[in-house]
């Protein structure tokens, strides 16, 4: 029988229901020292004057607690492994600056390495260089920003937001909560301006060069007006097909002209 290949016997453990015992044993037993080194690595106090927690469990909680899905859980195991390469010890404290754009690049490698799809690959490297950005949120996003935010993740929002949601291990409740309610309220927000977006960006069923050659118009208020007509019957009713709108444009411009 075949021997897994790494990328498989990791997988295995990540789709568990809780995948802490055994990415601690993959640790342990030595096999992350020869397929993913960057994961013990992570064993390192983030301040060693202060004691903070280690990279390491904090990782691994994260995993556990992030959705079972595996594009999540290897974003989640990957999302620090840039830490080590960056910190600093300054007079403010331990730093890690751009530590995602550096761990994007590690766990691109090391997936690749490992055997993994190259889609998956990709779509980890883009969550994981993705992954402290919602940090920024807390001093007042524009919706600009937050559009941009959007635009970024692209088709992998949900799985960012699932990945934010897991990278909080504190065992103060209230910073749980707030982080919770942030992202609760940047994600009603982008479904707002989704909403609004999409209406700015409906079309009536004809545009305002047939309506002025159907009825016989130059450029000017009207036009507006009877666009805005369509727009409201196109949302209300859906796609009529060109004849039965110019029926109803038809009979909208009577009632407005009755003379």
């Amino acid at each position: 029988m075949t021997e897994p290949t790494p990328a498989e016997i990791l997988t295995e453990v990540l789709l568990r229901e809780d995948p802490r015992e055994g990415l601690w044993e993959l640790v342990e037993s030595g096999w992350a020292d020869e397929f993913l080194p960057e994961l013990t690595a992570l064993q390192l106090e983030q301040d060693p004057i202060h004691r903070h927690k280690d990279v390491l469990s904090h990782t691994i909680s994260v995993t556990a607690q992030a959705p079972p899905r595996l594009l999540v859980r290897l974003a989640a195991l990957f999302h620090d492994v840039g830490k080590p390469a960056t910190r600093k010890f300054e007079p403010g404290g331990v730093t890690f600056h751009h530590h995602e754009a550096v761990g994007a690049k590690m766990a691109r490698r090391r997936m690749r390495e490992m055997g993994f799809d190259p889609q998956l690959v990709r779509d980890v490297n883009q969550l994981v260089f993705l992954s402290g950005r919602f940090k920024g949120y807390g001093d007042g996003w524009s919706d600009s920003a937050v559009r941009r935010y959007c635009r970024d993740a692209g088709p992998l929002l949900g799985d960012l937001n699932d990945l934010v949601r897991s990278d909080c291990t504190s065992r103060n409740p209230r910073t749980v909560r707030n982080l919770h309610e942030a992202l609760d309220d940047l994600e009603h927000r982008i479904g707002v301006l989704a909403r609004e977006d999409a209406r700015r960006a409906e079309r009536p069923e004809i545009d305002g060069e047939r309506v002025m050659a159907h009825l016989g118009l130059d450029p000017g208020p009207d036009v507006g007006r009877a666009l805005k007509f369509l727009l409201e019957l196109k949302r209300t009713e859906g796609e009529l097909g060109e004849e039965e709108v110019l029926a109803r444009l038809d009979r909208w411009w009577s009632e407005q002209n009755p003379n």
